[in-house]
């Protein structure tokens, strides 16, 4: 069946004691929708409903699976179940919060905290939008990706990937702080004894392994789109396709233009994060932050007090390679 768009749940459905307000995003694998609890508490629910798979014509509930396509949408569905399950044990400051899970219209819904804000990739196309250099500023990328990646940390360690890393996924809340979201897309496990289902890629964003049904996913899968990020969050746009990389590797030319812009020590972090192979990448989320961590630049002089230096050597007549220490001591000598 080729994709289409499904319809979605209509406003004010009550549905498992939860009453749908409106739908606030879709994609090929699943319709967000905002909803109230009964307690009149904002929640998004999020509805398995592959649109590869599945048609939902406007005015119904249940959507239509030939019979052709069942086996594979009730694997996904319970994936997504899963997959559920898995982050409803995870509670973390920077993953979203999965709060409830329920079945209903043949199909599973999952229902998570509702945040205020907006997502990187909005931030990051109205900053575009604006005309503001740097797009993005290194002080911004390091402090937000540290907070992504301590969110990430805790995903791995509870044996799952995300696998669709990218600033559509990565969430700012209202005070700036992000949240990871959507893992739709992450359906193969750190356990080697789970059948794979391959997820769907983006372009840009996903290392060379997701695009073969034999490539060693792990946690370098997951660093090499955090990399794929901060560079989108520098030139507004993803990097070159992994594909097309392997072909004809541009890259080198996008990092010279960011020279001067920021610092090479984070330019060489991006660099490092986005190897083709996967054994030249961090291997794991606490090495990258490691890394980002010791590169931070060492902060020049504090220009007022270079500029009180720089009048004082006028003044005692010393050259510019005087230090602070040589003015500080002629001054010192003048004055007995």
């Amino acid at each position: 069946m080729a994709a289409q768009n499904n319809a979605p749940l209509p406003d004010g459905l009550d549905i498992a004691g939860y009453r749908i307000v409106k739908k606030i995003a879709s994609g090929g694998f699943s319709i967000v929708y905002l909803a109230y609890d009964e307690d009149g508490n904002a929640v998004a629910i999020k509805e398995y409903l592959p649109s590869s798979l599945a048609l939902r014509q406007p005015g119904e509930l249940v959507p239509v699976i030939s019979a052709e396509n069942l086996p594979i949408f009730r694997i996904g569905l319970k994936c997504f179940f899963e997959e559920g399950r898995a982050l409803a044990r995870i509670t973390h400051a920077n993953v979203v919060s999965v709060i409830n899970f329920f079945r209903a219209n043949e199909t599973v819904y999952m229902v998570m905290a509702y945040e205020s804000g907006r997502s990187l990739q909005d931030h990051i196309l109205r900053r575009r939008d604006k005309g503001e250099k740097p797009l993005v500023s290194e002080r911004f990328i390091r402090k937000m990706f540290s907070q992504v990646m301590n969110g990430l940390r805790e995903v791995h360690t509870n044996k799952l990937l995300h696998l669709d890393l990218k600033p559509a996924n990565i969430y700012l809340r209202v005070d700036g702080t992000p949240i990871l979201l959507d893992f739709g897309a992450a359906r193969q496990t750190l356990r080697t004894d789970s059948p794979k289902l391959y997820p769907m890629y983006t372009p840009g964003f996903a290392p060379p392994e997701l695009y073969s049904k034999n490539g060693n996913l792990g946690p370098w899968t997951d660093i090499y789109s955090i990399g794929a990020s901060m560079f989108a969050c520098m030139v507004g746009a993803p990097p070159q396709p992994a594909d097309q990389r392997k072909v004809n590797d541009r890259m080198e030319s996008h990092y010279r233009k960011l020279e001067g812009v920021y610092s090479p020590e984070l330019i060489q972090v991006i660099r490092w994060t986005l190897m083709i192979d996967p054994l030249d990448r961090p291997q794991s989320v606490f090495a990258l932050q490691k890394a980002l961590k010791m590169s931070v630049p060492v902060k020049k002089e504090d220009s007022r007090l270079e500029k009180i230096t720089r009048k004082l050597r006028e003044v005692f007549g010393l050259k510019e390679s005087d230090g602070l220490e040589n003015v500080s001591s002629t001054i010192q000598e003048q004055s007995r």
